[in-house]
Order: C-alpha cells, then structure tokens, then sequence
C-alpha cells in the first residue's frame, strides 16, 4: 500500500469500528437508553377482542389500559420478567413494558405482545425475537399486585418463583 492511501485505510477502519460500536448502544425511547441485557426470546402475541379480555375490559393486570402506540403492552411471567420491564424488540424497533401477565406464560420465556387488532395478532403468530432489555421492573411491586390474587395458581406460581429468587440473593 502506498503511504499516500495508508491515513485514508487508517480512517475508514476507525469509522467502521466506530460505527460498530455506536450500532449496538442505539436505543431511544426510555430515557436513559442503556442496554441491560440482550436476549433471544420467544415471543407470541395476544389483542383486547380475545375472550378473556372482552370480561375484563381492556385492562392490564395493573389496572390501566392496554397500550398501543409509542410504547406498548406485554404480558410475561413475572418471576421472568417483573412488572415494569421495559425493552425493545430489535427487528421493528417498537418498545414495550411488561404490564400484563397470563397463565399460559408462567414457567416459560416467552413474552406475549399487545396487538390493537385480531389481524396483526394473527400476523406476529410465534416467533423468536432479539430484545433489548432498557429497564428492569420492580419484583417488589409485581409481588405487591400478585399477593392480592394468589387464588389463582398461575399467579401462586410466580409469587414462589420471585419468593425463591428473593432467597438466594442473600
């Protein structure tokens, strides 16, 4: 190589490198945009027009509506993932808070999206998904809003499950 292109090789590589670099901290959305943790998660999807929301309203396990927009629902399994978990799926970008949980999901990794319609539910179906986790819930307040319903043994379930963790933290 010729010492007139050596800079120009010596610049592009650091640009590359850099850009490398930057690509993995994108984020937006949630503020302090620090990447907690990345993972591979199966992901399903559920909407307000199933039956067990249509009883219910179209509230989250919290008590306030299911959101869809700039960020948007998901249920989980608690013990997993605790109420608050705030992340982003890396293939569309689209941000989400747990806020919701279901008893299918307790004991598995899989995060279930909120979908505004029937359609879109149906288009996600199952698939596997990258995540960024942004923000990690609280244990304490999904046990908090888990303790009032353990009549329920899904629910039972994740109060041991988080109960246990609490446990071997010490």
């Amino acid at each position: 190589m010729t010492k007139a292109l050596r800079p120009l090789a010596l610049g592009l590589t650091l640009l590359v490198v850099g850009c490398a670099e930057n690509a993995e901290k994108v984020t937006s959305g949630f503020g302090k945009d620090k990447i907690a943790e990345r993972k591979l998660i199966r992901t399903t999807a559920y909407t307000d027009s199933e039956c067990s929301h249509r009883k219910n309203g179209v509230k989250n396990a919290i008590g306030s509506h299911l959101e869809c927009g700039k960020i948007n629902s998901a249920a989980a399994d608690w013990s997993q993932f605790p109420v608050g978990t705030r992340f982003r799926v890396v293939d569309n970008n689209k941000m989400y808070v747990i806020d919701d949980y279901g008893s299918a999901l307790v004991g598995t990794e899989t995060i279930d999206l909120y979908m505004p319609s029937r359609y879109l539910m149906n288009h996600w179906g199952a698939r596997k998904v990258t995540i960024e986790v942004l923000e990690k819930g609280s244990y304490a307040k999904s046990l908090e809003v888990l303790r009032r319903r353990q009549g329920v043994r899904c629910v039972r379930q994740m109060v041991l499950n988080i109960e246990k963790k609490a446990e071997t933290k010490f």
